[in-house]
């Protein structure tokens, strides 16, 4: 379910960046963007601003068997779903390139798991 766009609001990149950073896997303690996990956006407009946009998102988790990966995924739904002017959202579990933090982390975030 998603909220009604607004006349005249089309979603951005940075919305979608913005809707994600406060998401943190509760397993490393670490956001799922800092993390590398989220591996691209697109957005898909509607016909028209009123009609709203379809955010379609790539993203992976640490392993396949991640015991929050469910949890994650409702949550990145969530919050791109509340983004004004998104009508629909499709969040795509993908596995290739399989997630490795020594060069999709940012380097904060390597400095918290101690990659050095």
């Amino acid at each position: 379910m998603s909220a009604a766009p607004n006349e005249g609001s089309r979603v951005r990149f940075t919305d979608i960046r913005d809707a994600l950073s406060p998401i943190i896997d509760p397993e490393i303690k670490v956001g799922i963007l800092d993390l590398g996990l989220v591996y691209g956006a697109e957005i898909l407009p509607g016909e028209t601003p009123r009609e709203g946009d379809s955010v379609r998102l790539r993203m992976t988790l640490t392993t396949p068997q991640c015991p929050y990966g469910p949890m994650l995924l409702a949550q990145v739904h969530g919050a791109l779903a509340k983004l004004k002017g998104v009508r629909d959202v499709d969040v795509d579990l993908v596995w290739d390139p399989l997630w490795n933090p020594r060069t999709m982390a940012s380097e904060e975030a390597k400095d918290m798991l101690g990659i050095y």
